[in-house]
């Protein structure tokens, strides 16, 4: 029951931060992708169907997609830093790396 409502946590937590994204593409006058086809060609995080990891398995997995989208917002921030000149987008990532950032460290510590 503990890891479904860390499970839960995280989904909607998820789920708003698309709605947050969605909006500031918007804002810059860009539009969103609006299929599940188009966000899966564009994800950085590849899904594994058939697979039924152990509950384990699932929060390893899961922590090293959470480390991986770290990574690649990281780089996103420095981009839109040095490159677009672009604070407000810079700042949005930090706080959306900064909340992957945390749900990494609570993954870890189910692992430990």
């Amino acid at each position: 029951m503990e890891l479904h409502k860390l499970f839960e946590f995280q989904y909607k937590q998820l789920e708003e931060s698309i709605d947050e994204i969605a909006e500031r593409i918007g804002k810059l006058g860009h539009k969103t992708m609006g299929t599940m086809q188009e966000f899966i060609k564009q994800s950085i995080i590849k899904e594994n169907p058939g697979k039924y990891a152990s509950s384990k398995d699932s929060l390893k997995e899961l922590l090293e997609d959470h480390e991986t989208v770290i990574i690649h917002l990281r780089k996103d921030i420095d981009d839109c830093s040095e490159k677009n000149k672009d604070a407000g987008t810079a700042d949005y990532l930090t706080g959306l790396m900064e909340q992957h950032e945390t749900i990494a460290w609570i993954l870890r510590r189910y692992l430990n």
